[in-house]
């Protein structure tokens, strides 16, 4: 685990149930035959492929030809698992599963998706079922992994299936093989994803107001048009490779720990983490060779590739195009900036050559303004989720708690500050919006249930955003969890509060400051 930023866990935990009629239910088979009759009933076109029941403390077994999402979930309720493939009204297709806990606590759930990845999210939905809820997880209309895009060259109507389409499709018809299994539809119905995942929430929110009661979205990869061609951007600053310049892999964490030094001092705790990156004061010539071997220090024209990275991108006419990586964000740079090789550029190719359509001869030394700007004009799939007016929502009694990452890389925290300022003004919607942690894919194991030990509203977002939708109680802060080297058993290491942004968990001077009481949410200067 990086050290420089705490990381929220939120994946499966109790929730009391709700009153529903098991009768329905207890007819019923869970079996191919029994669903597909539940879809032809409503008129909807699309298959079963396959109904599994899987017994308690059991085993879903993903599919073999599963590309995005090979990890099977492990102790599970009793439940039905279906595969469902349906037609679009375009006439295109997207395949979904859906897990139908026996016990259901009268909640619906969507699980959102990572990249570009074609598949069903099996594991976040083995993480969701513990909860007690119903829940789903779409392939977005094409099967492949997080990174791969050809399925999308001159196919328009696959690229809005997973912008938007599919997602709203398999929700939809997820509500009404619900009903029919269960005899009644969800009182509640919730989204959680994390990435693209949070992306796919707030554009469910922003074009399908009634689709959801309860949003958490984290680390949102709202900008489509942007984002992507910012990851090829980042990867140019140590081009072309072997160049004076460009910095090699092994002074990452170097400067990662110089960074450290400097900044984890200045929140005024000094505990291997960095609570407030942007206020952080830091000097970058300390890590200047002056005149030693750079085997372990910089040369100035690497201390310029360093100001491309802590800056924003800008081009013509100061044309701001995409946030700068934040301080902290070091330990994630061999993925994002790499070292100049030819693979790691062309890893992030796929937008330009397959989304835009540009063409495999499309290389990074082809990326400029112009480039931005057919993004913009094609907003391919309509995926930007940049509709910010989110009243519908909001009036209809919608809430959203949307957290991020300090140490987020690719998805600088400027980015989650961008849309909360443009969809937080009065005119749009009066609520607090949180920023709070990392992610909440399940990370700890196939079968770990929530943050272990601790399940409640107090330290699970989703059992916080539950208590907000369903109680009216909002949460003030959630309590992040830190396990010694993300191992459970190990116990844990640290916990502390996650504020409302702008506020910052900030130490009493007194206690433990690996106990939460410790702590108190404020402004750190």
């Amino acid at each position: 685990m990086n050290p420089a930023y705490m990381r929220l866990l939120a994946l499966t935990g109790a929730v009391s149930s709700l009153p529903w009629s098991s009768e329905a239910l207890s007819a019923a088979s869970c079996s191919v035959d029994t669903f597909q009759s539940f879809l032809d009933a409503n008129k909807i076109l699309a298959t079963v492929q396959t109904a599994t029941s899987v017994a308690s403390n059991g085993t879903f077994t993903v599919p073999a030809d599963e590309e995005a999402y090979t990890t099977s979930p492990t102790g599970l309720r009793a439940l039905c698992a279906i595969q469902v493939n349906e037609t679009s009204e375009a006439g295109t297709h997207y395949t979904f599963g859906l897990f139908l806990p026996e016990d259901w606590n009268g909640r619906y759930l969507t699980v959102g998706n990572g990249g570009y990845a074609g598949g069903i999210n099996w594991i976040d939905m083995g993480a969701g079922v513990g909860y007690g809820f119903a829940v789903m997880s779409t392939d977005t209309g094409h099967r492949g992994n997080y990174q791969a895009t050809s399925w999308a060259y001159g196919n328009p109507e696959s690229i809005t299936d997973w912008g938007w389409r599919a997602m709203h499709g398999s929700t939809v018809t997820s509500k009404v093989l619900i009903e029919a299994w269960y005899g009644t539809s969800p009182k509640y119905n919730y989204f959680s994803g994390c990435s693209v995942g949070g992306r796919q929430g707030l554009k469910a929110l922003q074009m399908f107001p009634e689709d959801y009661d309860g949003v958490s979205v984290g680390a949102p990869a709202w900008w489509t048009t942007h984002l992507q061609l910012d990851a090829v951007k980042t990867l140019t600053y140590n081009q072309p490779a072997g160049a004076k310049h460009a910095i090699t892999k092994t002074m990452f964490n170097i400067i990662g720990a110089e960074v450290l030094r400097q900044c984890d001092p200045q929140d005024g705790l000094t505990d291997t983490i960095i609570s407030d990156p942007s206020s952080c004061r830091f000097d970058p010539t300390q890590l200047l060779c002056n005149g030693k071997a750079n085997t372990d220090c910089l040369i100035g024209e690497q201390i310029q590739t360093l100001y491309k990275i802590y800056n924003d991108w800008v081009e013509t006419n100061q044309t701001f195009v995409f946030p700068h990586y934040l301080l902290g964000t070091e330990g994630q740079w061999s993925q994002s900036i790499g070292d100049g090789s030819s693979s790691s550029l062309e890893n992030q190719y796929g937008y330009a050559q397959d989304l835009l359509m540009l063409g495999p001869s499309w290389t990074w030394e082809d990326l400029s303004l112009a480039t931005v700007q057919l993004s913009d004009a094609m907003n391919p799939g309509n995926a930007t989720a940049d509709e910010f007016d989110i009243s519908p929502f909001h009036s209809r009694g919608g809430k959203l708690i949307h957290h991020h990452g300090l140490s987020d890389a690719p998805l600088p925290l400027e980015v989650a500050s961008t849309i909360r300022h443009c969809m937080s003004t009065p005119s749009n919607v009066n609520a607090p919006w949180y920023i709070a942690g990392a992610n909440q894919a399940a990370q700890l194991g196939a079968s770990v249930s929530g943050v272990p030990g601790y399940h409640d509203a107090a330290h699970d977002v989703i059992l916080a955003l539950v208590a907000w939708v369903e109680n009216g109680t909002a949460p003030n802060s959630i309590i992040a969890t830190e396990y010694t080297n993300d191992n459970v058993a190990s116990g844990v290491m640290r916990q502390r509060p996650i504020c409302p942004h702008p506020q910052q968990a900030k130490f009493d001077g007194v206690g433990n400051p690996n106990d939460a009481d410790s702590w108190h949410c404020a402004l750190l200067y």
